[in-house]
């Protein structure tokens, strides 16, 4: 049920429980004995969301090999579940107050620890704050997210966007060659 929810509400954010209960395909009382209303839906869904987000950080093995390649696995695991956390991004009773989910916290420190270790090594720029590149990441796996479910970008380009966009704006530029006097 909830992956139906996931589905209808990632393609439209604004689906009413009645809509909901028909794309998974059982009655609005039935909807509503699982889950009180759209709040509680929307909770429901964050902690699936925040699951797969944290099953995709471990199969993406973020703390081995090169931090660029550790980001190419991570934006390919998380894309099979990229128009959920597109939604949730934008759900902002998730991101606000005192009941937000320490699930988060866990994954942007995830994250930003990846990020951290690329410019350890060499690999990132160091101007760019690990908490600025874990957020521009989620902007672009929410934009590219949009893109793909509204038909602008082919599925297959989900990763390739993302990485190189992303890739080319973090990765610290090679030290110019020591110019030779004439």
């Amino acid at each position: 049920m909830l992956r139906s929810a996931a589905a209808l509400l990632t393609r439209k954010s604004t689906a009413t429980m009645d809509e909901v209960a028909r794309a998974a395909g059982i009655s609005r009382a039935t909807l509503h004995r699982q889950f009180a209303g759209r709040d509680a839906l929307v909770r429901a869904l964050e902690a699936l969301g925040i699951a797969e987000c944290e099953a995709a950080l471990a199969a993406a093995r973020t703390d081995e090999g090169p931090a660029t390649d550790a980001v190419r696995r991570l934006v390919a695991e998380i894309e099979p579940h990229a128009g959920l956390l597109a939604f949730l991004y934008s759900e902002n009773q998730l991101f606000e107050g005192e009941e937000q989910n320490e699930g988060w916290a866990r994954i942007d420190e995830s994250v930003a620890t990846l990020f951290r270790r690329g410019q350890s090594s060499g690999e990132f720029r160091i101007d760019l704050t690990p908490a600025w590149l874990t957020e521009a990441l989620y902007g672009l796996l929410a934009s590219a997210a949009w893109a793909v479910a509204e038909g602008r970008v082919a599925p297959k380009d989900f990763t390739h966007m993302i990485v190189e966009l992303l890739l080319g704006g973090v990765r610290r530029p090679a030290e110019p060659a020591a110019r030779k006097e004439s």
